[in-house]
């Protein structure tokens, strides 16, 4: 970053006759001034654009838009929040740690209701097909066995000759 900055070069035409230090002077603050009003318009542009996805509680309610909430007890939040992203949904998650297994509230929008229902049957999905899943380290272990198992069966047989013919 600090090589971006160095390298930064601003280039400033002026026509003129003759070039003095006031008008040099009148350039570079036109220059700093036309810098600061575009960085005063990009922070303006920022702050009008709506945040979306993951936010806190406060700020999902100041979008004037009537928040409703879905319990779950699954710890597994991170792998809701990129079907949330996927899908464009604004929302907040609150950890209930009163009880022993956390609960967590997801707050939306109740405008994104029905790409919330869609999310979460997908979250779901998910979920399910990651639980039924068997991990590599137990397949393999299943295949070593089979491995072992098939070589057993098979009997080594060796024939060692050894007559010598004189």
């Amino acid at each position: 970053m600090e090589e971006e900055v160095n390298e930064k070069v601003v280039s400033i035409v002026i026509s003129g006759v003759k070039l003095s230090a006031s008008i040099l002077a009148r350039a570079l603050a036109k220059v700093i001034a036309d810098d600061k009003a575009r960085s005063a318009a990009k922070a303006q542009a920022k702050a009008n654009t709506p945040k979306t996805g993951k936010m806190t509680l406060d700020e999902l309610n100041r979008q004037n838009a009537g928040a409703v909430s879905i319990e779950i007890n699954d710890g597994n939040i991170k792998s809701f929040d990129r079907v949330a992203r996927k899908y464009g949904i604004d929302y907040a998650v609150k950890k209930d740690g009163s009880c022993d297994p956390p609960k967590y509230f997801v707050f939306f929008k109740a405008r994104d209701q029905d790409t919330m229902t869609m999310a979460f049957k997908e979250f779901v999905k998910e979920n399910e097909k990651r639980q039924n899943r068997t991990s590599f380290k137990e397949r393999l272990n299943a295949y070593k066995e089979k491995a072992k198992s098939l070589y057993q069966d098979m009997t080594k047989v060796k024939y060692k000759d050894r007559s010598r013919a004189l």
